[in-house]
């Protein structure tokens, strides 16, 4: 489990904030602890402060006053209202806020459900609660939770590498930001890319684009990108999503960044292991799709890309065992996507000669290629769904990421609906 403690001077914004996860159905009050109820149990943010308003008074000199404290359990820990309640006592009490008035809500925006705790950092008496030491005993806290509740230990969930924690973007199911954000957030941690296009490529398998914009504003050259869905036919659907709204990993100074790093870290071994793959798999390939599906097999994604003619313009590898991706002309002139368009522009006559190459196959030493025999990492392939099988010539299946609890995204939200509220009670 993780703890994040943050601090502000905005107490109104921060109440806001967490009313309206409420009122949008994307969350509940778990708990107030010597807070002043209502009767009906609705609230307004001037009834919620009233409760805080005493020890506010109290101390006048204390600026950052306000707490917000987010737990957030591991994905895979199942954790019920009763035991976050339970957990949200023990935390505050271990902290020293446990005689404080605090709020407890629960957050069910994204699939971590995790909860906030809103409070105070001034006692009944005008003292500001000391916060020494305070990460070590945040920390040691969160391992004493994770023993008594039986949760998954933070250092562990980062450690485990090929839990399948991301999955292709899903626009009918809603929460679009978030669900590109969990991709975005990591996936340059894991892969290696060295231009757009390749990134592009890549954001395919989980059904998201990127495009890179533009233009001038009031004189300046302006450059940034935005982010899209794509729906199971790889079209893009609903509206662009902004880079800032995501976080600083999305936007274009870090890829740019990433890019640079790709070209510097990557081994010519990883580009001879990929050119062996491709090279075994033409060998013994009857057609483009028997193609794609022998490279499949061996743990090696092919993104193909036409215009509206049907002409390839663009060939990509993503490969899963080296975790990086190359575009086809960057392997060389045999690689590109015109030599591959001529090579299967007439599947028909292939299909003639498929005889030959079955011969072909059966001649060739078996450690060269082993088309049956799936890589272990994508075992998941063989459950059956057609959706995670290829669509023609774009494939489309849930990431090897690692588990890695983000809130980047998040907190970014948070961090705009702050200055919104701020900024409101202003006027």
């Amino acid at each position: 489990m993780i703890a994040k403690i943050g601090r502000s001077s905005n107490l109104y914004g921060v109440l806001a904030y967490n009313r309206h996860k409420v009122e949008k159905g994307q969350g509940q009050i778990l708990l107030m602890n010597k807070m002043v109820e209502s009767t009906d149990g609705k609230y307004t943010i001037p009834q919620l402060m009233r409760s805080f308003d005493p020890y506010l008074a109290a101390n006048q000199k204390t600026e950052k006053h306000t707490l917000h404290i987010s737990l957030n359990p591991d994905p895979n820990d199942r954790v019920s209202d009763k035991d976050f309640v339970k957990m949200a006592g023990e935390y505050m009490n271990g902290m020293g806020y446990g005689e404080q008035p605090y709020m407890v809500f629960k957050h069910t925006d994204i699939d971590r459900t995790h909860i906030h705790i809103v409070s105070v950092c001034v006692d009944e008496n005008g003292r500001k609660i000391s916060d020494r030491f305070e990460k070590r005993r945040s920390m040691n806290m969160c391992r004493k939770l994770e023993n008594t509740y039986d949760l998954w230990r933070a250092s562990e969930g980062q450690n485990v590498k090929n839990n399948l924690v991301f999955k292709p973007v899903d626009y009918q199911t809603g929460n679009i930001r978030h669900q590109i954000a969990s991709v975005i957030m990591n996936i340059a941690d894991v892969y290696s890319f060295k231009t757009l296009g390749e990134y592009n490529a890549l954001l395919s398998l989980f059904n998201i684009a990127v495009e890179k914009i533009e233009g001038e504003l009031h004189g300046k050259p302006q450059r940034g990108l935005v982010y899209f869905a794509l729906d199971t036919n790889k079209h893009k659907i609903g509206n662009p999503l902004k880079a800032s709204r995501i976080g600083k990993a999305a936007q274009l100074p870090a890829l740019e960044s990433h890019f640079l790093k790709s070209k510097e870290s990557i081994l010519q071994s990883n580009k001879t292991e990929i050119k062996g793959w491709i090279d075994n798999a033409l060998k013994v390939s009857l057609h483009e799709k028997d193609f794609v599906e022998k490279l499949k097999s061996v743990g090696v994604n092919t993104i193909i890309r036409r215009n509206e003619a049907g002409r390839m313009y663009g060939i990509t590898f993503i490969d899963h065992n080296t975790q990086t991706v190359w575009n086809g002309s960057n392997l060389g002139k045999g690689y590109s996507a015109a030599v591959f368009n001529d090579l299967w522009k007439n599947q028909e006559h292939l299909n003639k000669f498929s005889d030959v190459k079955q011969a072909e196959e059966k001649s060739l030493p078996t450690n060269q290629f082993l088309p049956l025999k799936l890589h272990p990492l994508f075992g998941f392939l063989n459950d059956g769904n057609d959706d995670l099988r290829d669509t023609e010539s774009m494939d489309s299946f849930p990431g090897l990421l690692p588990t890695v609890q983000r809130e980047d995204d998040e907190e970014q939200f948070f961090s705009q609906q702050m200055r919104k509220w701020k900024k409101k009670r202003k006027r």
